[in-house]
């Protein structure tokens, strides 16, 4: 391994952690959240199935709902498809999982 190649690993490991840092919820919950979504049956363009989900893990709305609103998620299938191409490079989920 080169110098740069190690030096290139710790910024990669540090952007993960500060992004790890900024969700509202463990990275966990936030793969649970997309296969959640993913598997509902259809948007009807509320949060409804994302707060059940919310509800479900104990997790503040008031605090996650402004986080996926920022990331492009202003309903269910926005969440699983905007939050996704936002964030799901980092969280490592894939729409086919």
């Amino acid at each position: 391994m080169t110098k740069r190649t190690g030096i290139q690993e710790q910024i990669a490991q540090a952007e993960r952690t500060a992004f790890e840092n900024s969700l509202p919820m463990s990275l966990q919950q936030l793969k649970d959240l997309f296969s959640h979504l993913n598997a509902a049956e259809e948007c009807d363009h509320t949060f409804r199935d994302t707060l059940l989900f919310l509800s479900n893990q104990s997790l503040e709305s008031s605090v996650v709902i402004p986080w996926l609103e920022g990331h492009g998620g202003h309903c269910d299938c926005e969440v699983i498809y905007n939050v996704y191409d936002a964030v799901g490079e980092q969280v490592g989920w894939h729409l086919d999982a």
